[in-house]
């Protein structure tokens, strides 16, 4: 079976496709045809064994360079509803708070980085701070759903994130693209690769984005357009160094500064006409090193050392109110007595701005051993690898309110937690095919933390997880599996606390068993592929984000994280790509998910008991589903359609606001050669209006704070056209 994937080559202007010559064309055809001869094999580069995608014995989502590509993703934001039973919310201007089988957080307004979904670029650990996630000259996405307990440990209870950017190459290649489209969007691009020594040893690659646009958002107050912009720039650079014919050195640097607007609430849902007049900030700066050294001398094993560092500074910032003087001088507001009985009324005062900035800093060092060939034990049947884990992160936050002008005292905290773990993992050969996988990892966790107001914790605990795995070919064409995985998450502690809700200061460790069910399959002589994977996950305390508005103080909220006993998720998801013919490629996800609390009820602002209890959890939901087609002529014309889908879901674990469910659809057509492209695409072509982040609260004082629903929306219809050029 031949199967054709465009390279996409990059595109300097829409004028040169029209004068193509037919030596272009020719060329596009012969490049075509070589990519024919071969299929591509897929590695999952966050598996310890790197091994293909296909023999992985667990439920893993790939999304290539190709079809980053061909869909035209720009973020990690353009793709992620690609991927079945997975999910993020809104509370940020791009991405951070993500949900994988419905476990994961929501927001972090205040507290101590505790991630449940782990977030690694090129082996840079940015869990909980993923927002600067450019997919320019992006290798390839992976999503590992479930517990990585033998590999990860803590960050990735619900499973991990994986970006993995383009490697130097050994040939100079060098690369510029320009998108431009409605809302002012504008974005610069351009990469480098190549040897910087003729031996062929030392090698570069270095990309470069700048992306800009208003971000949807109409202030009729401050009559602006760019309130909720995005000003985002993204620099990544790689040396490779074959310092010996069994060292290899890879050194990473990453610079992310992402200064962008946040004003993206209304107290009517309109959707994108704001009034407030103070606009948020959504702002991050990262800046990050990885060293990666192989040692491939040792006679029975390799000897791999992952060091890195990243430092970031963030700033969430928003207008609490929503409006502005003016709006809430129109309005009539109560007057009550000492009896709060209602004495009259006057013109509103209500003016709110929260502010959190914050520093973070993590180092870490790992050093894992793993078996060669002629380090086999047991008469040559296993495979087996042993690892070294330190991480040290340090996060000062500075958080901010002020209200109708009475600013209450900055809360300044300090926390820096560390962590130590040893694993191993063995895989094991046995007759028939069967492949017996085993792994166990010991992690200890020290943390403190101090704050302005007294509040001083120093937890320290003792965890563990790891995997079962065993997996058998039917034949060549079928591989199945069966896992059973352990995972967890840390405890912790709630700060500024009031009185009535002292017992709540500090909560458990959440323990996640996930048992999975897999079947990975070649159907058609090759020309489709699918994964599928059954699962059922058991929660033990698990972790919900609770949250309450007191009722003698409207403007006053009171966050906290609790234990909610046991849950049960459980659910399936399927992966498919078609080679329909050697031009048409079809593929697509599904994903089902059942996800119920347990035995959970909270108390309300006015102290009534609110149970839980079998309700589904919050962002978690049911269906999720994507699908995707790409075409290309021999002649070099192009076309690719895709859409992407969620059933309603709960946007809270604390009340009962739900999105809607919706579908999105995206195309783009263009045309190729081997030296450039042009394109003219779109995004949410039918301008669906669907919901990321959901609040259900008071927070209209002419309504004497009456409780309503708030919803954050998604962008709408985008148009644009992107150019590419690419030289050797």
């Amino acid at each position: 079976m031949s199967v054709i994937k465009s390279k996409s080559p990059l595109a300097i202007a829409v004028l040169a496709a029209l004068s193509t010559s037919a030596v272009a064309q020719t060329e596009n055809v012969e490049r075509v045809a070589a990519d024919a001869e071969k299929m591509e094999v897929i590695v999952v580069n966050a598996d310890f064994s790197n091994i293909a995608l296909e023999k992985v014995p667990s439920s893993v989502t790939v999304i290539d360079s190709q079809q980053l590509q061909d869909e035209g993703a720009q973020h990690f934001e353009d793709v992620l509803n690609s991927i079945a039973n997975f999910n993020w919310s809104g509370g940020s201007s791009r991405p951070k708070y993500f949900q994988i089988r419905g476990v994961g957080e929501q927001e972090e307004y205040q507290g101590a980085p505790n991630s449940s979904v782990g977030f690694i670029v090129d082996d840079i650990d940015l869990s909980g701070i993923g927002m600067v996630s450019s997919m320019y000259d992006m290798q390839q996405v992976e999503v590992l759903r479930g517990p990585q307990g033998t590999q990860y440990g803590a960050n990735a209870l619900a499973g991990l994130i994986y970006l993995k950017s383009n490697d130097p190459t050994d040939v100079f290649e060098h690369g510029a693209q320009v998108s431009l489209g409605d809302d002012d969007l504008q974005t610069f691009s351009g990469f480098s690769s190549g040897p910087i020594t003729d031996s062929g040893k030392l090698l570069y690659r270095v990309s470069l984005e700048q992306h800009s646009q208003n971000g949807y958002r109409d202030n009729t107050y401050l009559e602006r357009e760019d309130t909720n912009g995005r000003d985002e720039f993204t620099a990544r650079a790689k040396l490779r160094w074959y310092a010996a014919d069994d060292v290899q050195l890879d050194l990473t640097f990453l610079h992310a500064n992402f200064d962008n607007g946040y004003d993206a609430w209304t107290l009517d849902n309109n959707g994108f006409e704001t009034i407030t007049d103070k606009p948020g900030v959504d702002a991050q700066k990262t800046t990050g090193a990885g060293l990666k050294a192989t040692f491939s001398s040792f006679e029975k094993f390799e000897l791999t050392s992952l060091t890195s560092f990243a430092q970031t500074d963030h700033h969430h910032n928003y207008d609490g109110d929503w409006a502005n003087p003016d709006y809430w001088d129109s309005k009539q507001c109560s007057i009550y007595d000492d009896d709060w009985n209602v004495i009259g009324t006057e013109p509103c005062v209500y003016d709110y701005t929260w502010d959190k900035q914050g520093e973070r800093k993590t180092v870490s060092q790992e050093l894992r051993i793993s078996s060669n060939e002629a380090g086999r034990i047991f008469n040559d049947s296993t495979d087996w690898l042993m690892g070294l884990y330190g991480m040290n992160l340090q996060e000062d936050n500075d958080l901010y309110s002020e209200y109708n002008g009475w600013p209450d005292e900055v809360l300044q905290s300090e926390y820096e937690a560390t962590n130590y773990a040893i694993f191993a993992q063995t895989d094991t050969q046995f007759s028939n095919g069967y492949v017996f996988s085993a792994g166990v990892r010991l992690e200890r966790r020290e943390s403190e933390y101090s704050d302005s107001n007294g509040d001083k914790f120093s937890p320290s605990e003792n965890m563990w997880g790891g995997h079962l795995a065993l997996s058998k070919p039917i034949n060549q064409d079928h591989n199945t599996y069966l896992r059973i995985a352990r995972g967890y998450k840390a405890g912790g502690f709630n700060m500024s606390l009031p009185a009535e809700l002292a017992d709540k200061k500090e909560f458990d460790t959440e323990i996640l068993y996930n048992y999975e069910l897999g079947l990975k399959s070649s159907w058609l002589q090759g020309q489709l592929d699918t994964n599928l994977a059954f699962f059922y996950m058991e929660r033990r305390d698990q972790q919900v984000a609770a949250s309450q508005q007191d009722p003698d103080d409207q403007q006053r909220f009171i966050l906290f994280t609790e234990n909610a006993g046991s849950a049960e998720n459980y659910g399936a998801e399927i992966d498919f790509t078609y080679y329909a013919t050697d031009n048409i490629q079809f593929y697509g996800s599904a994903g089902w998910l059942e996800a119920t609390y347990g035995d959970y009820q909270y108390k309300d602002k006015y102290g009534n008991v609110v149970d839980l209890t079998g309700r589904e959890q919050a962002h978690a939901p049911k269906f999720t589903y994507s699908a995707g087609m790409s075409y290309v002529s021999d002649s070099g014309w192009f076309t690719n359609l895709n859409a992407s889908g969620k059933s309603d879901f709960y946007y809270s674990d604390s009340n009962e606001s739900k999105s809607d469910a919706y579908t999105i659809f995206n195309a783009r057509v263009g045309y190729e050669t081997q030296m450039w492209s042009a394109y003219l695409w779109g995004r949410n072509l039918f301008d669906e209006q669907y919901g990321t982040r959901g609040f259900y609260f008071g927070n209209e004082p002419d309504l004497d704070w009456a409780d309503k629903q708030y919803v954050r929306f998604g962008d709408p219809r985008q148009l644009g056209i992107t150019l590419k050029v690419k030289f050797m």
